[in-house]
């Protein structure tokens, strides 16, 4: 059987419980080497995992091993770096969001993509949870009518609780991380809401501030830890996006999609991942997954979706054009913080 030679650069938390477990179950891929600057957290994940090559140096790694696909899960700011390379290397690249740290680095990523014939895929999970597909079949099907609104939340007590790095986390560095709670949370929910809704946003106006984590000096962290965003679609359309890291002892992962005819919740009942409310009072539960969440890993379907349009030379539905067009909500959304101002979104 032909098997997929795999290198992972960044050995983290994401790594460590998603990324690599997910391609060692996967048997289409041969784990060959993992890399990260901290060579000690490299040396971790490969004795975890048995991987029998580690690197400091992604360059390196690229040059030695030749993998035939690399997941970049580094810190934010080498994301552009090391797919670049990585593409122009001959690998096939899954990123994890954030994309990039700049509109133009998201834009090379997806230019080097097409120039080396290679597949770039971006990490947004939340594409891959089954009630969140089943949502986008009714929502497509007509059942309920018209979307008219809806609310989205990504919250949690912070990255400082699950990050390898903790408790002073690249995170909550701009120099690494760019972004903070947008970056981290926000951007699944722009993703899974432009998934569900199948159009794009035009419009952002949102809050985005830094209200309370704090360096172990006890000053405020430079980026994020929280943001309310609203958001029109080209419909017409209005909702809000939430994100935070200032929830504690608890999780939110959860939506409403309010339609002319009812409404869906997701990932709001512990027991229920979809609720639908009909206009007429009827009800309909369904079980079918649970999310995933820090504390609790289940499989994501991301690297078994990446190993397979590999296999079958097939696009990856999540491309490196999708989460571009992800990333200029996000952007829209800190421009309207900074300027107060609504902001158009041009595609």
């Amino acid at each position: 059987m032909l098997k997929v030679r795999l290198g992972i650069i960044g050995c983290g938390s994401i790594t460590k419980h998603r990324h690599a477990p997910e391609a060692k179950s996967n048997e289409n891929v041969d784990l060959v080497a993992v890399c990260d600057n901290n060579l000690i957290n490299a040396e971790k994940v490969a004795k975890m995992f048995d991987v029998p090559k580690v690197y400091a140096d992604y360059e390196t790694m690229l040059n030695e091993e030749k993998p035939d696909a690399v997941v970049v899960a580094a810190p934010n700011c080498i994301h552009a770096d090391a797919t670049i390379k990585a593409l122009k290397a001959g690998a096939h690249v899954l990123c994890e969001k954030p994309m990039a740290t700049t509109i133009d680095e998201c834009k090379k990523m997806v230019d080097t993509a097409k120039e080396t014939g290679k597949f770039l895929m971006i990490a947004h999970n939340q594409r891959f949870n089954k009630a969140h597909i089943k949502a986008k079949q009714i929502i497509q099907s007509g059942e309920l009518g018209r979307v008219l609104s809806f609310k989205t939340t990504f919250g949690h007590g912070g990255p400082e609780s699950w990050s390898s790095d903790k408790p002073d986390t690249w995170f909550f560095h701009k120099e690494k991380a760019t972004f903070g709670s947008m970056g981290d949370l926000g951007v699944h929910k722009i993703d899974l809401m432009r998934f569900l809704l199948g159009e794009e946003f035009v419009e952002a106006a949102a809050f985005v501030t830094t209200l309370a984590k704090r360096y172990p000096n006890g000053e405020l962290i430079d980026v994020d830890d929280n943001a309310v965003c609203i958001l029109k679609t080209q419909s017409g359309a209005i909702g809000t996006v939430t994100a935070s890291w200032t929830y504690p002892g608890s999780e939110d992962n959860s939506t409403i999609i309010y339609c002319e005819k009812g409404s869906i919740t997701l990932y709001g009942d512990p027991r229920f991942s979809m609720i639908i409310r009909y206009a007429n009072g009827q009800k309909a539960y369904f079980e079918l997954d649970t999310m995933q969440t820090n504390e609790k890993q289940t499989k994501s379907g991301v690297m078994d979706e990446f190993i397979n349009s590999i296999l079958t030379n097939t696009p990856p539905k999540i491309s490196g054009e999708e989460g571009l067009k992800t990333m200029k909500v996000v952007f829209a959304c800190f421009e309207s913080a900074k300027t107060g101002k609504v902001v158009k979104i041009d595609y």
